[in-house]
């Protein structure tokens, strides 16, 4: 398997059911923060009231999450106060030694953990390195940093190998 290949493909976090998580043994999930639980640069809880829902219905059911952000330790904390759950801002994506102390965190093995975010490069690479379940969101913004544009053309790429195609 390539590090590059997520293992499932969806268009929104909302999409992962507790019984799709279930499906494949997973029992926690790994979140990115930006263009997959809010979009980027927002700071607004009302626009993302369907996904403050989700995340509640998955802690009821008992999935353990994490918040692993590339974003600063400041925004990180913003969201996680509205999330109500643990995470880490600066975590250094894709560099498996944050995965490896977010699954401590969480008390699990890789192969019972998602990692969930937009990027190939930092999110699916290393889930993968770290044996994890890899599942990539759509982007919820095209608004992006600099070097993250450029990384969307390089992922449109990779992604067409796959057999999959998304019109960013």
């Amino acid at each position: 398997m390539s590090l590059l290949r997520p293992r499932a493909v969806i268009d929104h976090v909302t999409h992962l059911t507790p019984e799709f998580l279930a499906d494949r043994g997973l029992h926690g999930l790994l979140l990115d923060l930006d263009n997959t639980l809010v979009p980027y640069g927002s700071y607004d809880p009302a626009g993302v009231t369907q996904t403050l829902a989700w995340v509640r219905d998955l802690k009821l059911a008992g999935v353990g999450l994490y918040l692993l952000s590339n974003a600063t330790g400041r925004r990180a904390a913003f969201w996680l106060d509205r999330l109500e759950f643990q995470g880490v801002g600066l975590a250094g994506k894709p560099n498996p030694r944050a995965f490896r102390r977010a699954l401590s965190e969480l008390g699990l093995p890789p192969h019972q953990v998602g990692m969930v975010g937009d990027q190939l490069f930092t999110d699916v690479l290393g889930g993968n390195l770290s044996g994890m379940y890899t599942i990539l969101v759509r982007p919820l913004a095209t608004n992006a940093l600099p070097h993250t544009r450029v990384a969307r053309r390089l992922e449109r790429a990779v992604l067409k190998r796959y057999g999959h195609d998304w019109n960013h």
